[in-house]
């Protein structure tokens, strides 16, 4: 009885566990890099960390392709991702101001 039951609970999580491991939507113009490497396939944290750099460097991403111009970003890892990746509404750009008295 023991081993049913083993084998129903393992049969059950090999059901359920395809759909834990898929990535979801996520605004890369203001999701944290946590957010970004749980939801894109093939971003992880050092990654995550660039897109977040690279953003607050260069202002809002105006399309996914624009992934590929942060460093460890290729365009195979766009395609991939291609559907769950959000642009948020509005741009903001790097502040390029000058201090106040120049």
């Amino acid at each position: 009885m023991k081993k049913f039951i083993k084998s129903v609970l393992f049969a059950g999580c090999l059901v359920f566990l395809p759909f834990a491991s898929f990535a979801a939507p996520v605004d890369i113009n203001s999701a944290s890099s946590a957010e970004i490497s749980k939801s894109l396939d093939g971003v992880g944290k050092a990654k995550a960390d660039a897109i977040v750099a690279y953003r607050k460097a260069h202002g809002n991403f105006k399309s996914p392709q624009d992934l590929t111009k942060v460093k460890g970003i290729s365009a195979k890892t766009v395609e991939k991702n291609k559907k769950n990746i959000k642009l948020g509404v509005g741009t903001s750009m790097p502040n390029t101001s000058l201090p106040p008295g120049s």
